[in-house]
């Protein structure tokens, strides 16, 4: 019979460019991302008072902020 081996010692490695929220994890850059979509997102609404354009221009600055600091989180 067969079975599968899981390990279950948990890794306590915390890095430099990581929060600790809830017992995981998080990357900064995700962290960075997110209120930057969040402040884009008001901003817009405010200026534009209508939904679709504020919900695509948030989406595209959190996209954009997301990969611009995961390349420079990973190269550092």
């Amino acid at each position: 019979m067969t079975t599968a081996g899981f390990d279950t010692r948990v890794s306590r490695r915390i890095t430099d460019n990581s929060v600790d929220i809830a017992g995981t994890q998080w990357p900064l850059y995700k962290l960075e991302a997110l209120a930057i979509g969040l402040i884009v997102f008001v901003a817009t609404l405010a200026i534009t008072t209508s939904m679709q354009p504020a919900v695509l221009i948030a989406a595209a600055a959190t996209v954009v902020t997301w990969w611009v600091r995961r390349n420079f989180y990973s190269r550092s």
